[in-house]
């Protein structure tokens, strides 16, 4: 029970308990949850569903299940052992649900509410306002992947390919590519002092800081490519940059306007501010076998991620 108390008190101290610059305040927050015949999992499920739903919460369903599983100790719900079901709960999980759900009752994404997702099979530390890798955003490192296996002979030496990751947010890019290519190096720009402090932490907790250096950067200011020309030139430069137009910053969903930097989503008048700093920036510090094209795919709403209200066209995608 020490340790029940201890995870607690994180819970209840975590962002927004601190004086966050975005009034995170939960101490106000009123008791949804009638304790009393609501004692299992699923039945929680169902109840947090029916609030969520009630209050317009987007996935609903979801964003419980994800609550009640994390509380439990589980990625997902249905990873659950099946007696935990319908296993009475405790007081302690009781209540480690209610202060949970009541986050997402503020809008609140549920990677920040947990505090880690998962990302091409890497558990990452997420935590605001550090933008939330998104499902495109797996499919950008596939993309990568696949690049490299084609062209393995524009790929540096033998030891492997230099990439350079501009804007690296939580790491996930860079970290997934390291993981999947093991002779791989990166270089991890951002200028978000959070996310540079963040995509540190994770690289610690998954082994990998031997291999990339992670440098706080801003790439549009004039001459910035020259911060890296000492370990450069690079094989590949790849990013997830901002594209939304400013003028349709205000219609985000609150989940995306109110936690998330909105530096790593404003893409100036035409969405592509920081992708002509970036392509400038390629032809300075890639190597000159490295390939230069830029994918750019528009879809409509995703589906299945809690915190996914996301517009219409997809990240420029920018391997060399």
């Amino acid at each position: 029970m020490e340790l029940g108390g201890r995870m607690l008190w994180a819970l209840l101290s975590g962002p927004g308990r601190r004086g966050g610059t975005r009034g995170w305040a939960f101490s106000s927050w009123q008791p949804h949850l009638p304790l009393a015949g609501l004692l299992n999992a699923k039945e929680l499920v169902s109840h947090w569903t029916a609030v969520f739903e009630k209050r317009g919460i987007p996935e609903a369903q979801a964003s419980s299940e994800y609550i009640v599983a994390h509380v439990l100790g589980a990625k997902t719900f249905q990873s659950l052992r099946p007696e935990l079901w319908t296993q009475p709960l405790t007081p302690w999980q009781l209540q480690c649900i209610q202060e949970l759900s009541s986050r997402r009752l503020q809008r609140m994404p549920v990677q920040y509410i947990l505090g880690e997702w998962d990302f091409q099979g890497l558990s990452l530390k997420m935590a605001p306002p550090v933008f939330i890798p998104r499902p495109e955003t797996e499919e950008l490192v596939e993309w990568v992947l696949e690049e490299v296996a084609q062209s393995p002979c524009a790929m540096g030496t033998q030891d492997g390919p230099l990439i350079l990751e501009v804007g690296c947010g939580s790491g996930a890019i860079s970290l997934s590519l390291l993981s999947q290519l093991p002779q791989s190096r990166v270089i991890a720009v951002d200028k978000g002092e959070a996310a540079i402090c963040l995509t540190e932490e994770n690289a610690q907790r998954l082994r990998l800081l031997d291999r990339i250096r992670i440098v706080p950067l801003d790439v549009t200011l004039e001459g910035s490519w020259a911060h890296l020309l000492p370990w450069g030139p690079v094989d590949l430069v790849v990013s997830n940059p901002p594209y939304v137009f400013h003028q349709d910053m205000e219609q985000l969903a609150p989940e995306i306007r109110s936690y998330e930097d909105p530096l790593a989503l404003d893409g100036g008048e035409e969405g592509m501010d920081i992708i002509i700093h970036i392509l400038a920036l390629a032809r300075w510090l890639l190597k000159d076998s490295g390939p230069r094209f830029l994918h750019i795919q528009k879809s409509g709403p995703q589906r299945g991620c809690p915190a996914d209200a996301w517009p219409g066209p997809q990240p420029a995608r920018v391997p060399g």
